[in-house]
């Protein structure tokens, strides 16, 4: 897939700006906070309806507007896709494709696919269980936009369930409520969903992850990534997985009921990240971790790619320069012209003239992108 044009009103610190796309690999250079990684989130958003920045989208909207816009021209084997979102400030959104507005927005999801790697997905190793329950969550929603919709529905019953819980606990009732049963009922069915598909992804993506992390540290380390979910599962069959989460819920209903919060389901998993047998954010150096963290991105784009059929974009966020000269070049072999590749840097130093040379140079200051 190429992404062809790109279009930005009233996004991030951008008034008005188009872009259009004419290599496979864009470099987008100039000082910090001028906008370079606001494209890339861009992108991200039309990929994924995510930001992993953001939360809210007044955030996203220049300061003193009501309304943002992202408009992008895609091509793929199947022909060409033109693609919008329009983020409000009270949060209601507009996704739109080929000129039709959606009703359902996971219907728009699926169309472009990226993948982000940045500074910050160094937290991916440092960082809480959070972090990578998101990240994962992201990847799915890629590899099976329906996800998208199976999160949203777990979300919206634990919600709703924490606050009957918390209703219950400052009422102070002694007796367990009937109404909890029909909560339970919900969360585990909702929540079943959501680990089963975590499960596979993660089995699929696991082998591909340590292939790429043997092939850049040498084969001297060895990583492991295992999905600990928080409710057992012993087989990803669906009446077990449902029964097992039920159980769960039993054994843990009082502690709920005096915290008045829920303590069993998916919003707790972890993904364990291992190198020769320790928990990878307790070992070794910072280059240990970001050769994980490297070696987990090129697993996502390798597996979008067979799940989708086709490459996904690579946006890279200032990450050349959190990585050594050899973690550099694996990176950079990786890439070559096998998927189109946006770019953020402060300089140019960082690449060999056969990159500069075979790539579109854009600078970005203070919302505004010319051609160098």
């Amino acid at each position: 897939m190429y992404l062809k044009t790109l279009l930005l009103r009233h996004f991030r610190n951008y008034k008005e700006q188009q872009v259009e796309f004419t290599a496979p690999k864009t470099i987008l250079v100039g000082n910090n906070a001028q906008g370079k990684s606001n494209l890339l989130e861009a992108v991200e958003l039309l990929a994924t309806l995510r930001s992993h920045r953001m939360a809210r989208d007044r955030d996203l909207i220049r300061d003193g507007e009501e309304i943002s816009v992202l408009v992008a021209s895609l091509e793929r084997q199947a022909g060409v896709s033109d693609l919008s979102i329009i983020l409000r400030r009270n949060g209601r959104r507009t996704v739109s494709l080929n000129g039709e507005n959606l009703r359902r927005h996971m219907d728009f999801l699926g169309v472009l696919n990226a993948v982000q790697f940045s500074s910050l997905d160094l937290d991916l190793v440092r960082g809480g269980p959070e972090v990578r329950r998101h990240w994962l969550d992201t990847l799915l929603i890629q590899l099976e936009p329906v996800y998208a919709h199976i999160l949203q529905q777990y979300n919206q019953v634990l919600r709703q369930r924490n606050a009957f819980l918390k209703r219950v606990q400052q009422q102070a009732i002694s007796h367990q409520p009937k109404e909890l049963a029909l909560w339970d009922a919900q969360l585990a069915t909702t929540g079943t969903r959501v680990i089963r598909r975590r499960d596979r992804a993660l089995t699929r993506l696991a082998p591909i992850a340590i292939a790429w992390h043997s092939s850049i540290s040498g084969s001297t380390e060895i990583l492991q990534l295992k999905y600990s979910p928080n409710v057992p599962l012993e087989q990803n069959n669906l009446e077990e997985v449902q029964q097992a989460f039920l159980n769960k819920i039993q054994q843990k209903t009082v502690a709920e009921l005096n915290q008045g919060t829920t303590l069993v389901g998916p919003h707790r998993d972890e993904v364990e990240l291992t190198i020769n047998h320790t928990p990878a954010r307790q070992y070794g150096s910072q280059g240990q971790q970001r050769t994980l963290v490297l070696a987990l991105k090129l697993a996502e784009l390798q597996l979008i790619e067979e799940v989708v059929g086709e490459a996904p974009l690579l946006l890279l966020d200032d990450v050349l320069a959190e990585l050594d000269l050899s973690r550099q070049n694996q990176l950079l072999d990786a890439i070559q012209d096998r998927f189109q590749t946006l770019i953020t840097t402060t300089h140019l130093g960082s690449f060999d003239s056969q990159w500069l040379n075979s790539s579109q140079i854009l600078s970005v200051n203070a919302g505004v992108i010319k051609s160098c």
